[in-house]
């Protein structure tokens, strides 16, 4: 069947995605084919009723096909497209931001496609729209020179507002959130917001003791405000939940942090598992990631929680007297410029700088040194439910490396059979030339013993990642000034930790810190 031009171009986007896991889910294809018919000619309604009835197939192979094409592309051609891409980032990619020139992050729209949001969405599947020109605002300074639009369209608006960090916005039309194109992480502009961002954090750490004897004492208070603030609060140092936000009714999926939490996201267990006064939490956080955890806590919040329970009904608010306006406003108050999120980055890093000292051994080799260090940032992102799905690779390379495994200690029982017979060799012979021999056999096997543990180690690794997330907190909540002084101190090279972006990022750190950092 031809379709017309607007229908054939949304069903290669569902075409594109045949292999992944979203097509299979049926939320994703209600949503794609409400959206889907909305865009149809009144005669493709007619015909196209039902989506199990659409064959994908030829759009996914052809889109595969295209794919491949292009890996297999000759030298000299990919060498082309490396010269426009180029190009265009020389173009479209800078700006002058008080005089120097600096690099932008994001200098691309969106293109349309479908949406997949994260963990289980409930508008995954929708159409996101071409962004058109007409939907773009521009901020730039009055004297600059304003970028023209495409021939024939105008911009939104052109705005002069030196107050913002961003260059242009524009509104998506899934859930309505104003997208922005901002300067690269390695700006000066953002090195300094980041820098700051920890420093606040590094402040708590002088007040952290008499904010936690507040709480402690607040739970025994006679108001019922103080004691949920109280209890909210000790959650979110203890467990670094997030605030959790007041949402418009309706507009988006049913997320809850800790204010927002409802009786039916808590279940207390007297002793559950040899341990004494368990809280188990089940709800979606941010993103619509599960957060599930069982807690021992102190007597006190216990029995606060008990009493935040009575006479309510499972749908009610846990905490009906507290909301995030009023919790930020007693952390204002608490120490300037404290939030919840603070909170979270404080104990992020704090842990982090635990772990590595208490993992990490001098003696051992870099392979093992860069094992401490990524159970350490994963001690991190599980306190903070850093998740992720296990990568759709993660069986076959685990397979590669038991290869490699494999065949490693072939040659390692190989090297040892060598070296024995090496020795018997210069045992019966005594000369110069039999003994050098002998020393080459054991360089060789302390060589393999070497790459057989490094390989090891990786396996390790990879097997305790698998289903979690490290890159966000490593990014976002931990202070690249203690992986900069780890490293220093243990004689790691930072490229082991930081990828190319990630050390332009943290430029200012790489620089600042030297091996007696203390965060």
């Amino acid at each position: 069947m031809k379709l017309s031009l607007a229908t054939e171009e949304i069903a290669t986007f569902y075409g594109k995605m045949l292999d992944h896991e979203y097509t299979t889910k049926e939320v994703f294809q209600n949503n794609f084919f409400n959206d889907w018919r909305k865009e149809m000619t009144v005669e493709e309604k007619k015909i196209i009723k039902r989506l199990d009835k659409c064959d994908f197939t030829e759009i996914h192979k052809y889109f595969v096909d295209k794919n491949e094409a292009r890996k297999a592309l000759p030298k000299e051609e990919k060498q082309k497209l490396k010269e426009e891409a180029d190009r265009l980032q020389e173009e479209f990619g800078y700006c002058i931001l008080d005089g120097h020139r600096e690099k932008i992050g994001n200098f691309k729209t969106e293109p349309p496609g479908l949406f997949r949001g994260r963990g289980d969405h409930p508008k995954m599947g929708m159409l996101k729209k071409r962004i058109m020109p007409e939907d773009v605002i521009i901020n730039c300074s009055r004297d600059s020179k304003i970028p023209e639009p495409p021939p024939g369209h105008k911009w939104k608006e052109v705005r002069f507002d030196n107050t913002v960090t961003w260059l242009a916005s524009w509104t998506e039309n899934i859930q309505n959130s104003i997208k922005y194109i901002m300067l690269n992480p390695s700006s000066k502009l953002k090195g300094e917001k980041d820098w700051q961002k920890y420093e606040v954090a590094r402040r708590l750490k002088g007040v952290v003791d008499k904010i936690r004897f507040q709480y402690r004492f607040d739970w025994k208070s006679r108001e019922m405000r103080k004691r949920q603030r109280a209890v909210a609060l000790y959650f979110i140092d203890k467990l670094a939940l997030r605030a959790g936000n007041e949402k418009e009714e309706g507009e988006t999926a049913d997320t809850v942090g800790c204010c927002s939490l409802r009786v039916e996201h808590i279940q207390l267990h007297h002793e559950l598992d040899g341990q004494e006064h368990v809280v188990e939490f089940d709800f979606l956080g941010k993103d619509c990631i599960r957060y599930y955890n069982k807690v021992p806590v102190e007597k006190p919040v216990f029995k606060n929680l008990q009493l935040f329970m009575e006479n309510k009904d499972p749908g009610d608010d846990l905490f009906d007297r507290l909301n995030t306006s009023t919790l930020n406003k007693h952390l204002q108050d608490l120490m300037d410029g404290l939030t919840a999120k603070v909170f979270r980055t404080y104990n992020a890093s704090i842990t982090l700088q635990e772990q590595l000292k208490a993992l990490t051994s001098a003696e051992d080799n870099i392979a093992a040194k860069i094992l401490s260090y990524n159970r350490a940032n994963r001690a991190v992102a599980i306190l903070c439910n850093h998740q992720r799905a296990t990568p759709k690779t993660f069986e076959k390379s685990m397979q590669n490396l038991q290869t490699k495994i494999d065949a490693k200690k072939e040659q390692l029982a190989m090297a040892k059979q060598e070296l024995k017979r090496a020795k018997a060799d210069a045992k019966a012979r005594k000369d110069v030339k039999s003994k050098s021999n002998v020393d080459k056999k054991k360089k060789l096997l302390a060589k393999l013993e070497e790459q057989l543990m490094k390989l090891c180690t990786q396996a390790t690794d990879k097997e305790e990642n698998k289903q979690v997330a490290l890159g966000t907190s490593k990014l976002n909540y931990l202070d690249p000034r203690i992986s900069v002084a780890w490293c220093k101190k243990f004689g790691v090279p930072v490229e082991k930790i930081y990828n190319k972006t990630q050390r332009e990022k943290f430029a200012w750190a790489i620089d600042m810190a030297d091996e007696e950092f203390e965060f």
